[in-house]
């Protein structure tokens, strides 16, 4: 018989993720009540206060961080429950959580998506679009696709799914009235944009004609977690900027954005995908993983 503890539980660390109640039970789909009992009975169970309660949230308690820990062992052991039954018809169904780049996700990423859901439209998707580095585990995604990681936590697998051109870029109405820079050295007279996150600040490091390796310096007055905000950002005239050769393409095309030092080898930057170490792979992570890598190739 199953132990009613369990779902206790359950509820519980949902309660702690939503920060209320209310939200919690609506994700079981029970009432707010009926969540707060549950962490009622174990706080009865273990004779600890397990929820700090305000009338506006609810935090987690010394007590309460040690049984969410042990909870993730229980949802690790679900997941690896439906992971077996998944992988033996081999069908993908259920969700899959992903956390990729805003630019490059809406660019390359929901093309794949569209697809993948045409062919099995069993596969639900839950998406994140954002530059910053995520604790792919930790928060719960199955997989998540980053520019330029080549050494991901050990609890990870990469898989490289293309190099990716860099170019510098600056618009018509950044350069009008300056000087077009013609060596590396001359860019630490302008306005660099550069990306920057908690985990990594971009470095420029590029290679003239003779192949001499330089690390550019120059005046930085931007910094952004945001390859999609460095664009605009480039568009609307504030500086030069280093970007994935895919997200400006278009611009380029379009005269919007000019490439500046073009004769300059700028580098390439891999675009991998990053998933968790598993036993089991489920069928809908695996054959997405495959979709990706066909779609990326050039």
């Amino acid at each position: 018989m199953a132990d009613p503890k369990v779902n206790d539980i359950l509820l519980f660390m949902a309660v702690a993720e939503a920060g209320n109640f209310t939200t919690a039970g609506r994700a079981f789909g029970l009432s707010r009540s009926t969540a707060g009992k549950a962490v009622t009975r174990l706080e009865d169970r273990y004779g600890t206060r397990l929820l700090n309660r305000t009338t506006r949230s609810v935090s987690l308690t010394e007590a309460g961080q040690r049984l969410y820990a042990q909870g993730e062992a229980i949802q690790a052991a679900i997941a690896q429950a439906d992971a077996c039954l998944e992988t033996a018809d081999g069908i993908p169904k259920g969700t899959l959580r992903i956390a990729a780049p805003d630019a490059l996700g809406r660019r390359m990423v929901l093309p794949v998506v569209k697809k993948f859901q045409t062919t099995w439209p069993d596969v639900r998707f839950e998406i994140s679009f954002s530059d910053s580095v995520s604790r792919i585990v930790e928060d719960g995604f199955d997989l998540a696709i980053r520019v330029s990681v080549t050494t991901p936590d050990a609890s990870l697998i990469s898989r490289t799914l293309m190099m990716e051109e860099t170019v510098l870029c600056a618009s018509p109405q950044y350069l009008a009235g300056r000087d077009l820079p013609k060596t590396i050295d001359q860019l630490s007279t302008h306005d660099l944009l550069q990306f920057s996150s908690v985990a990594k600040r971009q470095v420029w490091s590029l290679h003239d004609a003779s192949s001499f390796l330089s690390n550019v310096s120059g005046r930085v007055p931007l910094r952004m977690d945001s390859a999609e905000g460095l664009r605009e950002a480039a568009l609307s005239g504030m500086g030069i900027a280093l970007l994935p050769a895919t997200l400006v393409r278009d611009e380029l095309r379009a005269g919007h954005l000019l490439r500046v030092l073009p004769n300059v080898d700028c580098g390439e930057v891999p675009i991998v995908v990053l998933y968790p170490h598993k036993k089991f792979l489920e069928p809908r992570v695996r054959r997405f993983i495959d979709a990706l890598v066909a779609d990326f190739t050039p």
